[in-house]
């Protein structure tokens, strides 16, 4: 039987020894015209590119986490392309968190769960990104889709986008919204604890707000945190790993998502051949990997 999706995350983090988590996000205004026409061919454009980053990628960073919205916007091309690269992805030894954000109820949950977690036609992510503000029975079919098969769910709670306390802000009973629905998830990790005494039922934790997700631990203490926001949102890599607790082997507790910074950077955008694109975006990689390595060593 599978092992446990957090013991398997937190065993590639430590071999990796950094808890670099690399966003594939297709802009389609950054694509390198290196891969292709994106208008006219986009399936094998995003291939291409995909396939490329990963490779350089599996070398830095345990987990790759393709935003499926961006893919979408190929329309049925984008989400074929998408579906053959988390295969790709898993296949170069990556764990594959599947960003789509999904939160419904009932059967059209159910359906997004098997879309998602499940094989094919499914996607097969060992990861989702779910939106609970609909209410817990949102969660509900994509937790007991990742407990039947060793995956996990990653919730988002207190998110990095500037906007997001419109809502998560907001006072019920004298606490803001973001830690009432912690306190309603806290009981959930259990369903989906490994023996590395971590949950594969994670929270989203913005590295934008870092004091917030020192708070988010003290309510969610065995959750694995998925902490976007580092890199191009601005925050920086103590920023990132606030919410991670302190062990033997330094901070853990969690990984730190950057996109375009590592898959975009100005080198690489620069590059007129495709060895001076791999240069560039492993540099970018192996520096993001090393500064949250170090923030991690205390």
């Amino acid at each position: 039987m599978k092992a446990a999706y957090a013991d398997r995350l937190i065993e590639q983090v430590r071999m990796k020894a950094t808890p670099l988590c690399v966003g594939l996000d297709p802009f389609a205004d950054k694509v390198p015209a290196l891969f292709g026409d994106l208008e006219r061919d986009p399936a094998a454009v995003l291939v291409k590119f995909g396939t490329s980053v990963i490779d350089v990628a599996a070398k830095h960073a345990a987990v790759l986490k393709p935003q499926l919205g961006l893919f979408e916007q190929f329309g049925e091309m984008g989400y074929a392309a998408a579906r053959i690269l988390c295969e790709y992805g898993r296949s170069a030894g990556m764990i594959v968190l599947l960003d789509a954000k999904r939160g419904d109820i009932g059967t059209t949950a159910d359906g997004y769960a098997r879309a998602t977690l499940g094989p094919k036609p499914g996607f097969d992510a060992d990861c989702v990104t779910v939106n609970p503000y609909m209410g817990k029975d949102t969660l509900a079919p994509f937790v007991s889709a990742a407990k039947a098969s060793g995956k996990g769910v990653a919730v988002l709670v207190r998110t990095s986008n500037p906007g997001a306390g419109d809502v998560q802000d907001l006072q019920v009973g004298g606490a803001p919204l973001w830690r009432r629905v912690a306190e309603m998830l806290a009981p959930e990790t259990q369903d989906l604890m490994g023996a590395s005494g971590w949950s594969g039922l994670m929270a989203v934790a913005g590295a934008t707000y870092p004091e917030q997700a020192r708070m988010l631990r003290e309510a969610m203490p065995h959750a694995l945190f998925l902490a976007p926001g580092y890199g191009a949102q601005g925050a920086s890599a103590k920023d990132a790993v606030a919410g991670f607790v302190a062990t033997a082997r330094g901070l853990e507790g969690g990984i730190v998502s950057s996109s375009r910074a590592v898959i975009y950077p100005q080198a690489a955008q620069a590059a007129t051949t495709m060895n001076d694109w791999r240069a560039a975006i492993d540099d970018a990689m192996r520096a993001a990997a090393d500064d949250l390595r170090t923030a991690c060593a205390r």
